[in-house]
């Protein structure tokens, strides 16, 4: 059955590569990704799945559903592009495409659609073997900066899901393992009261003045926070821009990042009492506006024992001379070519680092990555984390980028269509969907990635981090 579903992948593949590119050259904004809904909404339809638009009231989430019964296995599409990325494709140096401020830096474009087909290679396969169990596609738009698996999440979207699958386009093939961290978002308001400041400065009352006290709180605090959280912010409004103007507003964005939930939480109590503290020294009043909260990542052994046997078995793509030269081009554009294999390095043993340096230093990181003996922390952040805590998920990262691209930069919005993105997300949806199988195959596999996130849940069930008054924000 594995071999008919890679057959079919191939035949599949005209069809995946047309709507990643088309994605791709109609960049979208979070949550207002519509037209790339369409587009896999389409691919859907026509594969017979049953749609659902507009899911929890986020009109460019949905979902895609075939077959009936458990197991109930889904697979997760992100589709968003990210501002102020423009870029043209195929191009060796920095070069805005017209037309558009957006561009596609992170994949999501192959996420959606890799996702998409291996779906509908799985409900091939429900259909020729008469299995029971169902299998899912969720459209789940907003990833960049919007958080949109948590409000899915934290409104039902995925009540019933059994176990859930899913990628990430990068410069190397490995399972995505080990934990995020949690992540609460906030802006901090501060008003207060104009005057000249030179003639009348003493009846001002300075909201710039609460920012830059605020901030400088927040700065003290990182002696008083766990080693491996993360405090960011930035000004996002100074007020004006004439010194002689005591600033009677002024705002500070606040990212807020910890391994667990309870440690991000007290930080944004923490940082909380210090901007309120910044408003009482200045004499000025301060509004905490709450933008989103994402949990950690929770791994699963039993899942990524599953899905790493089949990208062995599945075997990489044969990367041509051409990809190869072309990999070359863009991996001469790149500052620090082998970042990202000396943080890979970081995560493993003495055994395990021999089996892939002798790859240090190549255009294209044509290995797969062992298993790795310990969980890495990872200091970013995905709304994937929600999902994996409410469901056994599992996820891996194929090479789709010249080695030691950078996520977020135009060196992979210019390779967003190139041969080597190609065969990446084809990979990817091969070794999706044969993982699925293997849940289809033996659903003993499920029960056990469920009692093990039981377990590692400590028996206590899924809490959002996204208040139930929070809203997905636009962009624009």
């Amino acid at each position: 059955m594995k071999k008919q579903i890679i057959d079919f992948l191939d035949n599949y593949q005209e069809t995946l590569f047309a709507a990643s590119d088309a994605i791709w050259e109609r960049p979208e904004i979070a949550f207002q990704e519509y037209q790339a809904m369409e587009i896999l909404c389409r691919m859907l339809e026509e594969e017979g799945f049953a749609v659902e638009k507009g899911l929890v009231g986020i009109p460019t989430a949905f979902r895609a559903a075939a077959g009936s019964g458990r197991p109930v296995i889904a697979f997760l599409g992100e589709f968003d592009a990210l501002d102020g990325m423009s870029q043209e494709g195929g191009c060796f140096e920095k070069k805005e495409m017209a037309g558009t401020e957006l561009g596609h830096g992170c994949g999501h474009h192959t996420i959606a659609a890799g996702a998409v087909a291996a779906a509908a290679a799985v409900k091939r396969y429900l259909e020729e073997t008469g299995k029971p169990g169902t299998v899912v596609f969720y459209g789940c738009p907003g990833e960049e900066g919007g958080s949109g698996k948590a409000f899915m999440v934290r409104d039902g979207a995925f009540d019933g899901v059994d176990c859930a699958i899913t990628w990430h386009p990068g410069d190397k093939t490995g399972l995505f393992t080990g934990r995020c961290l949690a992540n609460i978002s906030a802006t901090y308001h501060f008003k207060g009261v104009s005057a000249h400041a030179g003639g009348l400065a003493h009846i001002g009352r300075s909201a710039l003045d609460a920012v830059e006290l605020m901030d400088v709180g927040a700065n003290y605090l990182r002696e008083h926070v766990v080693s491996n959280a993360r405090i960011h912010y930035a000004i996002t409004d100074t007020g004006g821009k004439s010194p002689n103007v005591v600033q009677s507003h002024a705002s500070v964005f606040y990212y807020m990042r910890a391994p667990e939930p309870h440690y991000v939480k007290e930080m944004y109590e923490r940082i909380g009492n210090i901007a309120k503290g910044a408003a009482l020294m200045t004499g000025t009043t301060v509004e905490i506006e709450y933008n989103r909260g994402v949990n950690s990542l929770m791994p699963n052994d039993c899942l990524n024992h599953v899905m790493h046997r089949n990208m062995v078995e599945v075997g990489l793509p044969e990367y041509s001379e051409e990809d190869f030269a072309t990999a070359e081009k863009y991996r001469e554009t790149i500052a620090e070519k082998d970042v990202t294999f000396h943080e890979l390095l970081d995560t493993m043993t003495k055994a395990e680092r021999a089996q892939v340096l002798p790859y240090k230093g190549k255009a294209i990181y044509d290995f797969i990555t062992p298993e790795l003996e310990a969980e890495p922390l990872l200091f970013g952040s995905t709304d994937v984390g929600d999902v994996s805590m409410k469901c056994p998920t599992v996820q891996l990262h194929a090479a789709t980028y010249a080695a030691g691209t950078a996520l977020h930069s135009w060196q992979a919005v210019a390779q967003g269509k190139e041969p080597l993105m190609h065969k990446g997300e084809l990979y990817a949806a091969k070794v999706m969907a044969c993982t699925a199988v293997d849940l289809f195959e033996n659903p003993d596999l499920v029960k056990e990635a469920q009692e093990e996130l039981t377990e590692r849940m400590g028996g206590h069930p899924f809490e959002s981090l996204m208040p139930k008054d929070v809203k997905p924000k636009l962009k624009r």
